[in-house]
This record gives C-alpha cells, sequence and structure tokens, in this order.
C-alpha cells in the first residue's frame, strides 16, 4: 500500500532518553535488603515524544518536533536474567514552557504529545488547537479535557481521571482493544513483554492512517496492530518497515 503523498506533520510534545541499565543480581545488599545489580549493559533510546517521532518516521511521514531543551532522563535497572525491572530512576531539569514560534509553512495534522512534565500548559494547548487548521491529535497526562476539535487518545486510568467522554475521544484499553463512540474495537492478541511506549506507537500509526483513509473508525484497528507489535518487544520500540508492511496487510 503506497500513500500518495508524503504526509508532514507538526509534533509538540515533551522528549527523553530511556535509558536501560543491564546487569545480573546475585546478592542482596548488607546495608539493606535490596539486591545488588552488577552492571554488564546500558541501552538507550529515545522516548516520548521522541517515540512518536521515529515511529512516526518509520511511516515515511515528514516530521516537524518542537521539544524542551532540558533534560529528562528515565533510567531503569533490569536484571537481564529475568527482564525485571527493579528500579526506576528519574532526572528531570525544570522545564521552561513552550513559548516559541510555529514554522510558518503547512502540515498535514498537528500532534501533541503531553507527558505534563512543563513544556505544554493547559492553556497552550487549547490555543494550539484554536490556531491550528486541520487533524489533530492529543495524548496528554493531564486530567483536562481539550476542544472537540481535536481527536483525544487516551488510555483507562486517564479517562477515569478525566471523568467525561467526548465525541473525538480514543480509549485505549490494553488487551480490550480501544473505544470510540460507544463502539469496541478489539486488540490484537499477543503475549504481551513490556508496555512501555504502547501509546506513543498507537499515537503514530493512528494519525498515519487517519491521514491515509480521512475516517478515525478506519484508522484505530491499525492502530491497535502497530500496539500489538510494540508490547512483544522489551523497551521502547521503534517499528521496523517489515512491521509496518505486516501493519498494512
Amino acid at each position: 500500500m503506497q500513500q500518495q503523498k508524503q504526509f508532514k506533520v507538526l509534533l509538540i510534545g515533551d522528549s527523553c532518553t530511556d535509558e536501560y541499565v543491564y546487569g545480573v543480581c546475585e546478592r542482596l545488599n548488607p546495608e539493606a535488603p535490596v539486591p545488588i545489580l552488577k552492571k554488564t549493559r546500558v541501552d538507550t533510546q529515545r522516548g516520548m515524544a521522541l517515540n512518536v517521532q521515529q515511529n512516526l518516521l518509520s511511516f515515511d511521514i515528514q516530521v516537524t518536533l518542537i521539544t524542551q531543551r532540558e533534560l529528562i532522563v528515565k533510567r531503569r535497572f533490569i536484571d537481564e536474567r529475568y527482564n525485571q525491572q527493579i528500579l526506576r530512576v528519574d532526572i528531570e531539569d525544570k522545564i521552561e514552557p513552550f513559548g516559541g514560534n510555529i514554522p510558518n509553512e503547512h502540515f498535514d495534522a498537528l500532534v501533541i504529545s503531553d507527558y505534563d512534565k512543563g513544556f505544554l500548559t493547559t492553556e497552550r494547548i487549547f490555543e494550539l488547537v484554536e490556531w491550528f487548521d486541520g487533524p489533530i491529535f492529543i495524548d496528554t497526562k493531564k486530567s483536562v479535557c481539550p476542544p472537540d476539535k481535536a481527536f483525544i487518545k487516551i488510555n483507562d486510568n486517564e479517562h477515569a481521571a478525566v471523568g467525561k467522554t467526548t465525541d473525538k475521544m480514543i480509549i485505549t484499553k490494553g488487551p480490550k482493544g480501544a473505544d470510540y463512540q460507544g463502539k469496541n474495537y478489539p486488540a490484537v492478541r499477543v503475549s504481551v513483554f513490556d508496555v512501555c511506549g504502547a501509546g506513543d506507537t498507537f499515537l503514530s500509526a493512528l494519525v498515519y492512517f487517519y491521514l491515509l483513509y480521512g475516517k478515525i473508525e478506519r484508522a484505530i484497528p491499525y492502530a491497535n496492530k502497530a500496539a500489538a507489535i510494540a508490547v512483544t518487544h522489551f523497551g521502547t520500540y521503534v517499528l521496523s518497515e517489515e512491521d509496518v508492511n505486516e501493519i498494512c496487510d
């Protein structure tokens, strides 16, 4: 399946580095009842809005990313014998709110990936929604409900915090699929290995297939397939060309 043109997307949101410190736990710390991790290797991946960007690129979408300059690192310590995370340490500089200029060019869609780290205020999100003339997709950790002009991608827990459902809200429910306007779109059954970043993958596929077909109802099943691939891999996962071909089949 070939798209007729290369879509252009403006992506705005918080980004981070996902760091995975692998090792082996062979004994307990004599100073406290916690395991000692003997480090063997460190892997780094791009997370949050950067993960959305990478997965949009997998669909051959041209992406302009606006994100914070400050450092955010999610450092996970993992016993590699069992792929068990034993500790996560978050390193976060104070984030300056986004107040810069928007590129003066045409975009096929606006995507907001808001992890509520301080880069995007609620007021700024509302301003961006009012400003943009075209399809808008929002994934936010804030307990607010943006205007009905935008598609809202939200998970079960976030939906409970918001306390209401809008006509353009897509509620992801893990192995139960996704709900949209009272209809459930079933998930693809797979062995779940790690859910980290699956929502970003879902969002990226949702944007691409909406731009391709013009209907969110057609895009959601493809987004479910993309998320199903992501959760079968450990850590933040970027779809490969083979993955994209499998989703499109």
